[in-house]
């Protein structure tokens, strides 16, 4: 199955349009958000066309095609709104004949977690997309569709057939990994 994986869309209404374009365009069957939604967060400008009540109207009329974990900045105000649920703090998918664990990244990483190696863990909220193999687990950031640090692109990835594809909004791919299933 085709996922879109993106996190930190931080309330901008600008960035979650783009991001519903991508995943029309990507004819992906699943989007994963790997939290932070409606609010930007104290430590955080705030993002392009700010804007929460649009943001959460935009992901209801997509309820069907998203799961979610809980970001840091998300709450049960949030949850009240939102007609999917956000507030699981990790979840555990199967990827091809792999397990992945999937966080925001701000309670739960590869050392509390019961990850072997060959494991995937993917993550958001550093706003930094990231790709590396920490003692033998696959350690992913999509980075932030609207707040982007450290001099990293508005982006998302795409997962399909053992293969994470990170992307900015006018359709580059910026790095590929490809894990064997």
């Amino acid at each position: 199955m085709k996922l879109l994986i993106a996190s930190d869309l931080h309330g901008s209404a600008y960035y979650c349009e783009k991001l519903l374009h991508a995943f029309q365009e990507e004819h992906a069957k699943r989007m994963l958000l790997l939290g932070d939604l409606l609010y930007h967060g104290p430590r955080n400008d705030l993002p392009r066309a700010y804007d929460p009540k649009a943001v959460l109207t935009l992901l209801n009329e997509q309820k069907t095609s998203l799961f979610c974990v809980r970001g840091n900045c998300d709450t049960e105000v949030d949850q009240m709104v939102l007609e999917f649920p956000i507030l699981a703090d990790y979840g555990v998918l199967l990827l091809g004949k792999r397990l992945a664990y999937v966080s925001h990244g701000h309670k739960y990483v590869p050392g509390n977690l019961p990850l072997k190696a060959g494991d995937i863990f993917i993550q958001g909220h550093t706003h930094v997309p990231m790709c590396r193999k920490h003692e033998g687990v696959f350690w992913l950031n999509p980075g932030s569709v609207s707040i982007p640090k450290e001099n990293s692109h508005h982006q998302y990835m795409i997962y399909e057939n053992g293969v994470f594809v990170w992307k900015d909004f006018a359709g580059n791919t910026l790095h590929v990994l490809k894990i064997e299933e």
